[in-house]
């Protein structure tokens, strides 16, 4: 494991020859040494890898099981100095049992042997299952080692269980267990035949287990070269970590493969720390005798450069997911408002119309809960305030959008009511500070309420996730509404949902859709350029919203912290932005979301609609005044 929490780990499928245990053997050591190449730590082999699987009644010969374990000795002397850990298959005789089992290997030693336990009808003629098996200890390469049903084999501080084949099938597979005892890593070696529709099911199998318990998981089947008797084994072999794919053999090679990536195994056991379920599963367990067997050594990797795919934009998922994804969230924000709507039996609504990104969604959102709830279009005002900072661009737009939407449209500039507030406490307009700039935003605030409040109706909130996380929003002005549709969805999202439900709407909608897609994101509170452009622009001032949103998941999702969270990002924006520019931002994203908390700390009422939310009512609770020295301290110190 390196200083990030990644293991580099490898699924190797040989090209066996049924029952040449030395060929089987000579191909398994060419991958071990081509893994060594890739800086793996951790290497999986198929199930019987060593004698093939379907050797058939050749397994009741002693002669095979007697030279399997014989090339396994050879094979740990050979490769005594690789640094790392394998789990090879192979048939072991247990006085008058033989076991299809897993020999977890280290150094020219074997640390344990784990026995397969849900045996198939076929492999009841050669096999006793680990279960029925009554002793601790078998005799292994002229060693005695551990060898029952329950071990955690712990290397390099990284935990790792096995299962074999079947096992992963059972109603509780033996991974669960292992799991509860602290197994961040579980390694199958499977060898079951290849059937029509069968690949996929072992996929989803094997994303449910790895999100169930929270774990890296490497799936390894039997490939080329296996008996075609009856059977055709695919050679199949992936790696999934929390449910996600990271890594996928090619199916049905005749030849051999290997794949590697890294498992984050910080990521896991943060994901474990604040998960109550799986803590509660643990606690069931814990009283349940199981073996840990430790090689007793911890030698810290060396960072690797990383092959897994990372996302740049971890909220807005690639290709068919992303419609279905912005379908949720839309289905999520516009059920949350109807929901409010009629608890708080209003019958209108009112929204600040900029022109601008957050308030088109709020707007677009708005109008699916009242056509939801069988309320006319009429009863949503859609206010335009122009201000000192209003463009003729968002405007128009402003003006487009409510029209062609059908609501109710108003107009009241906050200009002179401003200037009138500046002469009253006394701020020379000519100052275009922060009191300048909120002011206006307060303003704003203060007539949709006063609006509200006189038909009984709610003031809908445009602000979004990114924008509460960085604070970028005026205290008591469009930081609060009587409910946030956005407050769930970070910037990133915003843009793909109105791109999602402009393919949805009207021509004449669309093309103000189009205009607000491609308009700067701006407060437009300081006034425009000389030619009438925002000249104000959010990103200028604060930075990328796909750097803050990416900061945002790793931060408060992953509980990364600014080192490792600035090595992701240098790897997933390489290209794009700079070191120098992603630090530059994350200290801004750590400065700003500690001093920040205040406004989150009284936020209004909003849908939590993916994995990260902010609400201080249940998914982030922080003093208002808590320090990020710490975080500070670690990004300025950084190698």
């Amino acid at each position: 494991m390196d200083k990030y929490g990644f293991v580099k780990v490898a699924a190797a499928v040989p090209a066996v020859k049924v029952a040449d245990v030395n060929f089987n053997t000579a191909q398994t050591e060419k991958l071990l040494r081509q893994a060594v190449k890739e800086q793996a730590e951790m290497v999986v082999f198929p199930e019987l890898g060593i004698t093939s699987s379907t050797c058939g009644d050749l397994f009741l010969k002693p002669s095979l099981i007697e030279r399997a374990e014989l090339e396994l000795a050879q094979l740990l002397n050979r490769t005594q100095t690789l640094p790392l850990v394998f789990m090879v298959g192979l048939p072991v005789r247990a006085d008058n049992a033989l076991l299809n089992a897993a020999a977890v290997c280290y150094r020219g030693s074997v640390l344990s042997v784990l026995p397969k336990i849900y045996l198939s009808d076929e492999e009841k003629r050669w096999f006793v299952s680990g279960a029925e098996w009554g002793e601790s200890e078998v005799g292994l390469c002229g060693q005695m080692v551990p060898a029952t049903i329950q071990q955690v084999i712990e290397v390099n501080g990284v935990k790792i269980g096995v299962e074999i084949g079947n096992d992963l099938w059972a109603t509780v597979p033996p991974s669960s267990f292992a799991a509860f005892q602290g197994a961040e890593i579980i390694c199958n070696l499977s060898a079951r035949p290849a059937l029509v529709a069968a690949d996929k099911y072992t996929h989803e199998l094997v994303a449910q287990q790895s999100a169930r318990c929270l774990c890296g998981y490497i799936y390894v089947n039997s490939g080329f070269g296996e008996s075609t008797t009856d059977f055709v084994f695919d050679g199949n072999a992936f790696i999934y970590e929390n449910g996600e794919p990271l890594a996928c053999a090619e199916r049905f090679a005749a030849k051999s493969q290997l794949i590697s990536t890294e498992i984050d195994v910080e990521r896991l056991r943060n994901r474990r720390a604040v998960s109550s379920a799986f803590r509660a599963d643990c606690a069931q367990d814990a009283n349940e005798p199981y073996l840990v067997v430790s090689d007793g050594n911890y030698v810290l990797q060396k960072p690797f450069s990383l092959t897994r795919p990372l996302a740049a934009l971890p909220f807005v998922p690639q290709g068919l997911q992303l419609a279905e994804h912005c379908q949720d969230a839309v289905n999520i924000q516009v059920t949350g408002l109807a929901s409010r709507l009629v608890a708080a039996h209003a019958k209108t609504a009112f929204i600040g119309i900029s022109g601008g990104l957050d308030s088109t969604l709020a707007l677009l959102i708005t109008v699916r809960a009242f056509d939801k709830l069988g309320l006319p279009r009429k009863n949503i005002t859609g206010v335009t305030m122009p201000g000192f900072g209003t463009t003729d661009r968002t405007y128009q737009n402003a003006l487009s959008l409510m029209k062609n939407l059908g609501i109710t449209q108003r107009e009241i500039s906050i200009k002179q009511a401003c200037l009138q507030h500046f002469k009253d406490i006394g701020h020379d307009e000519k100052i275009k500070n922060v009191t300048y700039e909120n002011a206006q935003a307060r303003e704003r605030t203060q007539i949709l309420m006063d609006l509200a409040n006189e038909t009984g109706g709610l003031v809908v909130g445009t602000g979004d996730l990114s924008e509460f996380a960085l604070g970028w929003a005026t205290y008591n002005g469009d930081h609060m509404s009587m409910y946030g549709v956005n407050a769930g969805v970070p910037k990133t999202l915003v843009r793909s949902l109105v791109t999602w439900i402009s393919a949805q709407e009207t021509n004449a909608v669309r093309r103000v859709l189009e205009d607000v897609l491609d308009t700067p994101i701006s407060p437009e509170l300081l006034p425009a350029d000389k030619k009438g452009k925002i000249a104000q622009k959010t990103e200028d001032l604060v930075g990328p919203y796909e750097l803050h949103d990416f900061f945002l998941y790793h931060f408060v999702r992953n509980g990364f912290g600014p080192e490792k969270i600035f090595h992701l990002a240098t790897y997933a924006f390489k290209g794009k932005f700079t070191s120098a520019v992603i630090k530059k931002w994350l200290t801004v994203f750590m400065r700003r979301f500690f001093a920040q908390q205040f406004k989150r700390s009284c936020s209004a009422d909003g849908p939590k609609v993916g994995s990260v939310g902010l609400s201080p009512r249940g998914d982030w609770r922080m003093p208002s005044d808590a320090s990020c020295a710490l975080w500070l301290d670690e990004l300025e110190h950084m190698k």
